[in-house]
């Protein structure tokens, strides 16, 4: 049987507002970028992994630490307000013109930058074994967040549960499992992205992250929990 093929792919635009140069900020001695490179490089199954951005700056440094990067992205799929799903299909649509194609999509966020050791692998291999559209890496919601304990207003201000059921589940060990994606995995079938035009497909499958390892880098804020993490998951640094 054929080794399915997956493409990893780094999106790093410029221009972040939130935390200013974040991509290629230096984190624990290092670009931030480096981090996701690095856990792309200790996959086995990741067939290439590139970065796709429109940032000169960006570019430079990716190519320093050895991160690929065979094209420049559009700077109309490099704003604020541009969405996802186009620039992969960029990145397939430059491979295919050099008549190259991939099974999958394993899209890599820099802003989710500590991966455990194997999580992509593992990614990839559960995808394959479940047959499925899509997987994102998830965490565990606080059972006070759970969906069924969480409400909405009405226009006479009344609440209601976000689910639409009638009766509140009393109580917390009845709760079931809720999920919400930590933005460190998305992947997804090559076939579903071109012919859906979608990222996640009709059968989304999911791993779990580390609560332990987990930040979404988007404030000065978050920047500063990442700095308190880095001695704890990467005690050489």
């Amino acid at each position: 049987m054929k080794k399915p093929t997956v493409l990893g792919i780094i999106p790093a635009r410029g221009g972040s507002k939130g935390i200013p140069g974040k991509n290629i900020k230096i984190l624990g001695g290092k670009p931030l970028l480096a981090y996701t490179w690095d856990s792309a490089q200790n996959s086995t199954l990741l067939t290439k992994t590139i970065l796709s951005s429109d940032d000169l700056e960006i570019i430079q440094v990716a190519k320093e630490i050895g991160l690929p990067v065979p094209f420049v992205r559009p700077d109309t799929l490099a704003t604020d307000s541009s969405p996802t799903l186009p620039t992969i299909i960029h990145a397939l649509a430059h491979f295919k013109s050099l008549g190259e194609e991939f099974d999958y999509v394993c899209l890599l966020q820099t802003t989710t930058p500590f991966r455990r050791p194997g999580m992509i692998d593992e990614a990839i291999a559960k995808l394959i074994d479940k047959k499925g559209d899509a997987l994102v890496s998830v965490l565990a919601v606080p059972h006070e967040y759970n969906p069924h304990w969480v409400f909405e207003s009405d226009s006479d201000d009344l609440l209601r549960i976000a689910t639409g059921e009638e009766k509140i589940i009393p109580r917390r060990q009845e709760l079931p499992p809720a999920y919400f994606r930590d933005g460190a995995i998305y992947l997804t079938k090559t076939s579903v992205i071109l012919g859906e035009n979608s990222l996640f497909g009709k059968n989304l499958t999911f791993i779990k992250g580390d609560w332990d390892r987990y930040v979404n880098l988007d404030t000065s804020q978050d920047w500063k929990k990442a700095e308190k993490m880095i001695s704890k998951i990467y005690p050489e640094i």
